[in-house]
C-alpha cells in the first residue's frame, strides 16, 4: 500500500455530491479510411478485452488507521469502468456535450479505482468519442495529458494500441524493502524540513504583496476578489461547452502587443466574463479574480500532483480591450517575477498560505465572503503534431475540469497542433445559459484583433 500525499489527500476531503472532483477529457475522432460496418463494435470489443489495468488503474482508496492508501483492486472489473454508448439521433455535438455533461454530473464508486472510459458511437460525419474520466486524487492536468497522449501514435498506419488503462506504467513500481522505505521517510524528512524552513521568508513575501495591494488597487492580494455570481452555491448538476480557435490567431495578437499567448486567453476569458455578467445585470464594480494552476512537475512521472497556483487581475471593470490586456499582463508578471525569487518548497508554501483560507471554506462551507479568487482558468500544454488512435485521427481534444462550491465555472483549455482547445463547465443552476460565453469569447478575440490590426478567422464551435 502507498499512502497518498497531502494534496491528493485534499481532493478526495473536497468531494461532496455537489462537488464531484474528477477530471476528464473529451477526445474526437475521425473514423480511419479502411473503417468498415463493424468497426466501432470491433473496437469496444478489443477495449474490453483489455481487462487488465496497469499502473495507478488498479488501485482503489483504503483506509487504515484513519489514513488513505493507494491499493490494488483485487476484484477489477472492466464492465464498471469501460462503457459503449450511442447518441441519440441526430448525433451531432449538441447531443455529445449533453451526454459528457450528465456523465460528468455523476461521482466516482470509491469502492473501486477512480476512473471511467466511455467509447461514444452515432456522431455525425463517421466520428467517435472518448469521455475519460479519473480523479484529481490520482493525476494533475499535466499527468493526465501527459498518459493521455502516450496511447495515442503519430503513425495512422499503427494499429493493436491498448487502450490507456491497459499500457504499461512509465517508471517502475517502487518495491517496499527496507531499504526502499528508508529512502522514502529521509526523503520526505528532508522534504517536510525545507517546508519548514522556507515559512519565514513566505511570510514577510505575504506581507509585502498585502502592504502593495493595499497601495495599488490593480495589484492582486489575497481576499480581495468581489463576489460574484460566479460564486454562489451549486448543486451537483453541470453544464458543458467546447470550442476550438486557431493558435496562431492568438499568437498574432500577443505579438502585436508584446504578450504571452497565456496573457491574450486571460483578456479573451475576462472580457467573455465580462460580457456574460453584464448580460446577466450582475457585472460586480471591482475586477473579478482568476486562479491559473502552475505547473512545478520537474519529471515525466504520472502520478500525484505537483502544482502551484497565481492570482491573475482579469481586468473585467475596464470595457476597453487594449487596457485590459495591459493590465492582466502586468498582473501576471507580477505573480510570476514574485515566484522566480523562490525555491519549488517556497512556492508551494506560499501558495498554501494565500489559499488556505479558501481551502478551509470550500471544505467546511464556513466563511464564504473569503473570496480569494472567482474562476478557475487553466492552460495546459498538449501535442504539436497529428495524432491517431489504430488509424483514427484525433480531431479535437477538449478538456472537462472541475466546478467547486462557490466557484462554479472552471475554464480550461489545452494545446493541439495549431488549435487552442477550450473547455468550460459550470454548474447548470448557478450559470443559467452558460453557453453564451462561447459567443463572448468569439466576440473577445475579434475585439483583440481590430485593436491589434488583424484579420481574424472563424472559430470552431462545439
Amino acid at each position: 500500500m502507498t499512502p497518498l500525499g497531502p494534496v491528493d489527500q485534499l481532493f478526495l476531503l473536497m468531494e461532496k455530491r455537489q462537488q464531484p472532483m474528477h477530471v476528464a477529457g473529451l477526445q474526437l475522432f475521425t473514423f480511419p479510411e479502411d473503417a468498415g460496418p463493424r468497426y466501432i463494435r470491433e473496437l469496444a470489443e478489443q477495449m474490453r478485452e483489455c481487462c487488465t489495468p496497469q499502473g495507478l488503474f488498479k488501485r482503489r482508496v483504503v483506509t487504515r488507521f484513519g489514513q488513505p492508501f493507494w491499493d490494488t483492486d483485487e476484484h477489477f472489473d472492466i464492465d464498471h469502468h469501460f462503457r459503449h454508448e450511442a447518441l441519440p439521433k441526430p448525433g451531432r455535438i449538441r447531443e455529445l456535450l449533453a451526454l459528457v455533461s450528465a456523465e460528468h454530473s455523476n461521482l466516482l464508486d470509491r469502492e473501486r479505482p477512480l476512473w471511467e472510459v466511455h467509447l461514444i458511437e452515432g456522431i455525425q460525419g463517421k466520428r467517435f468519442a472518448l469521455y475519460s474520466k479519473i480523479h484529481h486524487s490520482m493525476v494533475d492536468g499535466v499527468a493526465a495529458m501527459r498518459m493521455g497522449m502516450r496511447a495515442l501514435s503519430t503513425d495512422p498506419n499503427e494499429r493493436n494500441l491498448p487502450p490507456v488503462w491497459a499500457m504499461p506504467p512509465r517508471k517502475k513500481q517502487v518495491s517496499l524493502n527496507p531499504t526502499d522505505v528508508a529512502g522514502g521517510l529521509a526523503k520526505l524528512t528532508a522534504g517536510l524540513g525545507k517546508q519548514a524552513s522556507s515559512l519565514p521568508a513566505v511570510v514577510r513575501e505575504i506581507m509585502k504583496v498585502t502592504n502593495k495591494a493595499k497601495r495599488n488597487p490593480d495589484y492582486v492580494s489575497v481576499f480581495q476578489a468581489p463576489h460574484s455570481l460566479l460564486n454562489e452555491r451549486i448543486t451537483g448538476s453541470r453544464r458543458f461547452a467546447a470550442q476550438s480557435y486557431s493558435m496562431s490567431r492568438v499568437k498574432t495578437i500577443a505579438k502585436a502587443f508584446d504578450a504571452t499567448v497565456n496573457d491574450v486567453v486571460l483578456a479573451m476569458c475576462g472580457s467573455a466574463l465580462r460580457e456574460y455578467l453584464i448580460s446577466q445585470n450582475a457585472l460586480p464594480d471591482a475586477p473579478l479574480i482568476a486562479m491559473v494552476p502552475v505547473s512545478l512537475r520537474q519529471d515525466d512521472s504520472d502520478a500525484g500532483n505537483q502544482i502551484a497556483m497565481i492570482l491573475a487581475n482579469l481586468g473585467t471593470h475596464i470595457a476597453d480591450p487594449t487596457n485590459r490586456l495591459r493590465l492582466i499582463k502586468a498582473s501576471v508578471e507580477d505573480a510570476k517575477q514574485r515566484f522566480r525569487g523562490m525555491s519549488p518548497e517556497q512556492i508551494l508554501t506560499y501558495t498554501a498560505l494565500t489559499l488556505a483560507p479558501a481551502g478551509l471554506s470550500l471544505l467546511t462551507g464556513l466563511a464564504p465572503k473569503w473570496q480569494a479568487f472567482n474562476v478557475v482558468i487553466s492552460n495546459v500544454p498538449g501535442p504539436k503534431e497529428p495524432l491517431y488512435w489504430n488509424g483514427a485521427r484525433l480531431q479535437g481534444m477538449y478538456p472537462v475540469s472541475i466546478a467547486l462550491d462557490r466557484i462554479a465555472l472552471n475554464i480550461t483549455l489545452t494545446s493541439y497542433g495549431d488549435s487552442l482547445e477550450f473547455g468550460l463547465i459550470a454548474c447548470r443552476r448557478t450559470m443559467p445559459s452558460m453557453q453564451r460565453l462561447l459567443d463572448y469569447l468569439e466576440n473577445s478575440i475579434r475585439e483583440l484583433e481590430v485593436a491589434a490590426g488583424v484579420c481574424g478567422y472563424n472559430s470552431n464551435r462545439y
